[in-house]
Formats: structure tokens, C-alpha cells, sequence
């Protein structure tokens, strides 16, 4: 028994190219992780330009909290990108699922309009457009 099992299957017959963007999308997940669970501020004031204000310990806390959530998701789309590639469709839809509840909560109605929006507000609608097209692609059957 070990930790990587051989293969979910090797039935994975969408395009290539797809499992490839899921593992660029697991490094772009994997370092804003690491980012904001190491870097002293987690990125809110250094990155995103919040005012802490009085409650920066719970700011940061709540930052470092995400990029433990975002490494460990960001590790297992590249483990799946590189090793189990028929779960590409299935973790390409909850990137999918995932980009647009971010899109939604800071562009969607009752957003707070921010007087500076963080690169993570247009990386999430870029990130929903483009796993939308690689999503479709990994579900198309390429020829044998």
C-alpha cells in the first residue's frame, strides 16, 4: 500500500491540453497559498491593500487559514493533472464551481465596490472563462 495509488483509470480521453491547464491552474492556486500562509501579512495589506485596522491578527489569521485550503487544493489538481487524469473533467468543474463563486462575491450584486480591487477579482473571471473552454474540451472525446 502506498500513499499515490497506481491510477484512478486510464480512461481519461478528453484533450490533453486541458489536464496541462489544470495543472497551471494547480501552481496558480499552490502559490497565493503559499503566499498567504507564510508571508507576514498573508497578502492582505501588502497585496490586496486592506486596512487591517484594529483586527489585523484576525485578518492575517483568516488569510493563512485560506492558504492552507488553497495549497492543499492546488497539490491535489496537479497531483491529478500528472497522475489521475480521468478526474480532469470532475476538477475542472469544481474550478469552474469555484471561479465563479469568487466572481460572484466580488462582482456580482451587493458586492462591495472596493477602492482597489485585488489581482484575485480579475483573476477569478479570467479563471472562469478559461475553465470553461477546458472543461468543455476535457468532456470532447479525441480520436483513439
Amino acid at each position: 500500500m502506498s500513499l499515490l495509488a497506481p491510477a484512478a483509470n486510464d480512461q481519461y480521453r478528453g484533450a490533453r491540453v486541458s489536464a496541462w491547464f489544470l495543472a497551471l491552474a494547480g501552481l496558480l492556486t499552490l502559490v497565493p497559498g503559499l503566499i498567504h500562509a507564510f508571508l507576514p501579512d498573508g497578502g492582505a495589506g501588502s497585496i490586496a491593500g486592506l486596512d487591517m485596522g484594529d483586527r489585523r491578527d484576525l485578518v492575517v489569521a483568516l488569510f493563512a487559514w485560506h492558504g492552507a485550503t488553497q495549497i492543499a487544493y492546488g497539490l491535489a489538481m496537479i497531483a491529478v493533472a500528472l497522475r489521475y487524469r480521468s478526474l480532469t473533467p470532475l476538477f475542472l468543474a469544481l474550478f469552474v464551481l469555484e471561479r465563479a463563486l469568487l466572481a460572484l462575491d466580488a462582482w456580482g450584486p451587493g458586492a462591495a465596490a472596493p477602492s482597489h480591487r485585488p489581482p484575485e477579482h480579475y483573476g477569478s473571471l479570467a479563471g472562469l472563462a478559461l475553465g470553461l473552454v477546458f472543461l468543455a474540451l476535457s468532456l470532447r472525446r479525441r480520436p483513439s
